[in-house]
């Protein structure tokens, strides 16, 4: 299997930096935008969509700035891949901006970001940022 590739993307959303973290930190506010259902276990969070399941441990945080999540494999062991979440706030205007770091392979990274932003058009939605 080849290697995925790195990608970044960013979404400038009109929020606080407050108020986004709740929706990019917690199992409830991820639900509400980015799967269907959200648990957790510790740092141990199983994100379920209609077409399956995905398991991920809580890699770090900085609270109010950044959460990263490393998938893991069967045997709850981190796998290369993650997805990072990190919120920007532009010292002069205030603007905030939710940066997307991921992976996919080469001739999917179109199709995930498709994907991310489908995801992040509903966050904006959730919080009223549209």
């Amino acid at each position: 299997m080849t290697p995925k590739i790195r990608y970044e993307i960013e979404f400038p959303i009109n929020s606080s930096p407050q108020l986004l973290y709740q929706y990019i930190s917690t199992p409830s506010g991820l639900q509400e935008w980015f799967a269907d259902s959200v648990n957790s276990r510790g740092e141990f969070f199983t994100f379920e969509w209609n077409d399956g399941e995905e398991n991920a441990r809580l890699a770090s945080k900085k609270t109010g700035e950044k959460v990263k999540f490393k998938w893991i494999d069967d045997n709850k062991k981190d796998t290369e891949y993650y997805f990072e979440l990190r919120i920007l706030e532009d010292e002069i205007t205030k603007d905030v901006s939710l940066m997307v770091v991921d992976f996919a392979q080469e001739d999917e990274i179109a199709e995930s970001k498709q994907l991310w932003e489908n995801q992040v058009s509903d966050l904006k939605h959730v919080i009223g940022s549209v």
